[in-house]
Order: C-alpha cells, then structure tokens, then sequence
C-alpha cells in the first residue's frame, strides 16, 4: 500500500466524503419536490419514472464503474463521475425552461432523460468513494471511515427531505426578470458543492491506485446493462403497471436471463472479465453479498411503505410523516459511527453485523405492532431501534468482502457489493410493494361493497394523498379505511422479517478473515486464511 502524507489523507477524504454526501441526499431530496415538479411540467403519468431513470443509470453502471477504477485508477473514475452528476444535475435544473424540444419532448419526459445522465455518473460515486477508502488506508482502519460515511449517509436521509422542502417551498426568485422555481435549485444546489468536490479532487488528490493492465470487456459490460436494465423494468413494472404473469413481465425476465447466461459464458472466457466469477469461490464475498442483499431487501420495505401508514392511516400530514424517519436516522448515525471505530480498535467485525441483524428483526417486528392509535413517540423509538440495528450494516459487509481480496480487485468487489444491496432494494420495494398492492385492493374492494361505496384502490388513495401534500393538508379518511391501511402495511412490515432472518442466516456464514492493522500483503483469494474467526 502506498505511503500518503497526512495532508494527502485528509483533502482526499474531505473530497471524498462532499462527493458522497451529494450522492446520498440526490436520492432523498427529491421526493419532497415531486409533487411541485408535477403541478408544473404536468406528467403524473410519468412520475416514477423521475426516480426510476436514476436508479436503472446508477445501478447498472455500478460493477462497470469498479472495473474501470481498477483497470485505470480511483482518481480518473471519480472526476468523470462527479462530471456527469453535475452535468445531469445541471440539466434537470433546466427541464422545461424552454418547452417542448424536439427528441426530448415536454419537460417531464426531458426531466427523466436527464435524471437518467445523473445517474450514470451518480453510479460512479458511491462506488468510487469506497474504494478509495481502501487505497488511502489498511484493512484495520477502514471501519471508523466506513462507519462515518454511514453516519454521512444517515445524515443526508434525515436532512434531504427538509432541504427539498425548505427549496421548493421557499426558493423561487427572479433573475434578470426570469423567474426560477424553487424546486429547480434542489438540482442547482449540486452544482457548486460538487465545483468545490471537483477542485479538490483534480487538484489536491494524490494518485492513489496503480493502473491494472487489461482490456475493457466492452461485451461483458454490454451485457451487464442489459441484465440489469431489464430485471429493474420488470421489477419496477411488476405488479404496478403490467401482472406480473403479462407478456411484458414475462419477456423482460427472459432477456434478463438470457443476459445474465451469455455474461456468465463471456466472463468464463475473456482474459479480463468485467466480473471474476472465481470470487463466488469466496466465502466472504459471497455470503457478505447475500446478506447485504438481504438487508436491503427488508429496509427499503420498511421504510418506504411507512410514510404511507402515518398519511393514509392516521392521518398525519406529510410534511410530519417524513420527520418520523429523523429518529431512524439518529440511530443509524450513532450505531454506524460506535460501530466503526470500535472494529477498527478490535478489528472484529462479524459480532457487529450479527448484533446489526438482530437488533433490525427486533425493531421490525416491534413496527408491525403499531396501529391506528400508535403515538409519534411510540413510533419514534421503535424507528430509531431499527436505526441503530442498520447502522453497523451500512459499511461492514464491504470492509468485510474488502478484507478478503488483493488490492488489484478492491474495485471490482466493492462495486458488487454495492450493486447487490441496490437490486435488493428493487426487489424488495417490488415484491412487498406488491403484497401491499393486492391485499389492500382486496380488502378496499370488500369494504365498499358492503358499505355501498364507489371502489377505491391504492392508487386512488395515493393520488388524494399527494393532493392534500400539494395543498399543505392532510387527508381524512373512513375509521375502516384507515384500519385496512394500518394492517395491510403491519402484515407487509411483518413479512419482511423473514428476509431479516435471512439476512441474518447468511451473516453468520461469513468468515470473519484477521484485519491488518497496517499495510501488508493482501489476503489470498478463495478461501479464508488459516485462523480466520468462523
């Protein structure tokens, strides 16, 4: 491992941690803005497809953007991603300012495809950040960092929600008699920020890895968008738009599997694979991927169908609904931080993520407890349980499969690791969101037939729902409305304990390889080294 000064040390971190600091809120601040975003580019038809578009880029371009830092080094990776974010920020800024432009469209639709080169670049930084923790510092010292980009990551989902806010209420202005609206500087806001970032980067960051010889697999990387493309679309189409039995499911699950097994043929054959399928051999890799998947999954089912419980089922108004989640947050930032430096004193890990898991089944089932009647404070505890139970998971099951490889493959194995977390939390908002979908249909359908009512269905309640955000609100529904929501969102919440018990089978299966205290000989591939803690 190289030798880097103090000074060296601290800029690129400082950098480093703004990069993803911007990563993490463009993921939270925008939600606040939608319903604004709506009312004037007019496209609620398309409004999942503002975050969808982001999250296809991003995702997919993760595993290339490793092998690209690998094969070329952290530094030049990192600039051309935070150039597309910005740019793509930059873009979103403007959708709509001049009408409708020819390909592009109405500004709806320009708002997507730009939100679609801000991901591509937003890919890049999450994964990128990481990794250079790994150029800058051994195996041992990597928790206490690992743990504050957790605790930055906590920051900016507690903040991100009232930053869009504050902006979209607050920030329209007029310059040079032209009027900008307020939720165009929730875009705009990136611009100097990330400046700042990319000053400090081009001009201050040392080169912190040795290019790796090779070639691009330019058709292993073709393929892996397309696998990831169509499995995003048919999860996010999935019992939303289409059946999951339609033809359109059906055929965008076949080209993903066609895909994925033409990737695994080309990556048994090409002499530098985008994905070395002998990590798999890995114990740590693969099991630490599992259960980073896992956790994914039963987070993002928790939390994203929460907000909806408190504003459809006892009736908070939204701007409060998404307070709730400062607690959640707290937590996280407190557990992430704990966490860190304690493995980076004891350089044992394994305890935290096993502690990590429990403490999230425990906080999940104690939230599929809550009902109609269910106080902010009762809630608010028992989030921010769940919070400190998340904390330790959001870095260590990196630092782990980081541990566990040369320094030659840091990029590559840090990138799937974050690009198995990302597909578990389309799984899991698909496969719940599901669940949710049919239940509460189900029993809304019976409600009105009984009743003598005109039909209602999820979506209807959540089109009045943005409807009372919009106009500052908050929606008054039936008592027996209200109670079907509570308990359909309880079963789901529920259900995902489950997947948390999976996450936890799969973390006790990791080996939990020495830390080196300082730099030394990386650990050898496959199997874990003689003396590793099982």
């Amino acid at each position: 491992m190289p030798n880097f000064t103090p000074a060296e040390r601290r800029i690129t971190l400082i950098g480093v941690m703004i990069v993803f600091l911007l990563s993490a809120l463009d993921q939270t601040i925008v939600a606040t803005a939608m319903p604004t975003i709506i009312s004037q580019l007019h496209g609620l038809y398309l409004y999942a497809w503002v975050t969808t578009s982001y999250l296809l880029a991003s995702t997919v371009m993760v595993p290339i953007w490793g092998k690209l830092g690998d094969l070329h080094g952290r530094k030049p990776i990192l600039i051309w991603g935070i150039g597309l974010f910005l740019f793509g920020s930059w873009l979103s800024g403007l959708a709509g300012e001049f009408g409708d432009l020819p390909l592009l469209g109405s500004g709806m639709t320009q708002l997507i495809v730009f939100r679609a080169v801000q991901g591509l670049g937003g890919g890049a930084l999450f994964t990128t950040a990481f990794a250079i923790i790994a150029d800058l510092f051994p195996p041992r010292e990597r928790g206490k960092f690992g743990g504050l980009f957790g605790a930055v990551f906590g920051l900016a989902s507690a903040i991100g929600p009232l930053i869009g806010g504050y902006f979209t209420d607050h920030g329209t202005v007029t310059l040079f008699g032209h009027v900008v609206a307020g939720w165009r500087w929730v875009f705009y806001l990136n611009l100097p920020i990330g400046l700042v970032a990319l000053f400090m980067v081009i001009a201050r960051m040392p080169k912190l890895s040795h290019p790796s010889k090779g070639k691009v697999d330019y058709l292993g990387a073709a393929l892996i968008v397309t696998a990831g493309v169509t499995l995003l679309l048919a999860l996010t189409f999935g019992g939303q738009k289409y059946p999951w039995g339609s033809p359109e499911v059906l055929g965008l699950f076949t080209v993903f599997a066609l895909a994925t097994g033409l990737l695994i043929a080309v990556e048994r054959r090409v002499p530098e694979p985008m994905l070395h399928l002998e990590l798999f051999r890995n114990k740590v890799f693969t099991w630490a991927n599992i259960a980073g998947f896992f956790s994914s999954m039963s987070f993002l089912s928790v939390v994203s169908f929460l907000p909806l419980l408190m504003q459809l089922g006892q009736g908070v108004k939204a701007t409060s609904s998404g307070l709730t989640t400062l607690p959640l947050m707290l937590g996280l930032i407190v557990a992430a931080t704990l966490a860190g430096r304690t493995v980076s004193k004891t350089g044992r890990y394994k305890i935290f993520m096993i502690g990590g898991c429990v403490t999230v089944l425990v906080g999940t089932l104690l939230l599929g407890t809550i009902d109609r009647a269910t106080t902010l404070p009762n809630l608010a505890w028992r989030m921010a349980l769940l919070g400190l139970g998340l904390g330790p998971l959001q870095s260590l099951f990196g630092i782990a499969v980081q541990n566990a490889v040369g320094r030659e493959k840091i990029g590559v194995v840090t990138s799937a690791n974050q690009f198995f977390r990302q597909i578990g939390s389309t799984v899991g908002v698909a496969v719940f969101g599901t669940f949710l979908t049919n239940e509460m249909n189900g029993k809304l359908a019976a409600w009105a037939k009984a009743a003598g009512q005109p039909v209602l269905d999820l979506s209807h309640l959540r089109s009045l729902a943005g409807a009372a955000q919009t106009h500052a609100g908050m929606l008054d529904l039936p008592v027996p409305i209200r109670d079907i929501v509570v308990g359909s969102v309880t079963h789901v919440v529920l259900l995902s304990a489950i997947i948390v018990v999976l996450a936890l089978c799969a973390t006790l299966m990791i080996p939990e390889l020495p830390m080196a205290a300082r730099a030394a000989a990386p650990p050898a591939e496959g199997e874990p080294t003689p003396g590793a803690h099982l």
